[in-house]
């Protein structure tokens, strides 16, 4: 989808500074999935809320192996559980959402955004904050938001409830 959202120009610009930030390899923009207090307890399909922010340098992309595995094969993990359950995604939509979110950093964290703030950063491959990863949760995956292929797996569980798939998150969502 072209427009997710409609930002202010001055939200798209700072979105196109975070693109090209990530494309040099000094900072990547981060996502953070929030659901609202009403529906942090209910499941999928709800409104929720989205910031952006910058990460710094110490997050550098991670992107060959890891301790326990590789981006690759965690994705491949991943995209077979969601086949398994249903939820729609590609290879490449989840490597290029994970690029722009992490640099493929499953320890990426931001720590410095407005739920940062509050006490919830987001965190790992697809910056996910821990009450949006509780609600998206996906049976079968570790039950850690810094879990490689767990992380994966619940951002692409909300953007099938959100957006009907990861391959349609093009952008800041």
């Amino acid at each position: 989808m072209s427009a997710i959202f409609a930002a202010p120009r001055s939200a798209r610009l700072r979105n196109v500074v975070l693109t090209g930030l990530a494309t040099a390899g000094v900072a990547a923009g981060a996502v953070t999935l929030v659901p609202s207090a009403a529906s942090a307890a209910e499941m999928p399909q709800t409104a929720h809320h989205v910031t952006t922010a910058v990460r710094g340098a110490h997050t550098a992309p991670q992107t060959t192996t890891g301790a326990s595995g590789s981006l690759d094969g965690w994705i491949k993990q991943s995209l077979a559980i969601m086949k398994a359950k249903g939820i729609p995604g590609s290879y490449d939509g989840l490597k290029r959402n994970i690029m722009r979110e992490s640099g493929g950093n499953p320890n990426a964290q931001n720590n410095w955004d407005v739920n940062a703030q509050k006490g919830i950063p987001s965190k790992g491959l697809l910056q996910v904050i821990d009450p949006t990863f509780n609600a998206y949760h996906v049976a079968g995956t570790a039950h850690s938001v810094t879990d490689p292929v767990a992380n994966i797996t619940a951002a692409a569980n909300y953007a099938a409830h959100r957006y009907g798939s990861i391959d349609n998150v093009n952008s800041a969502y």
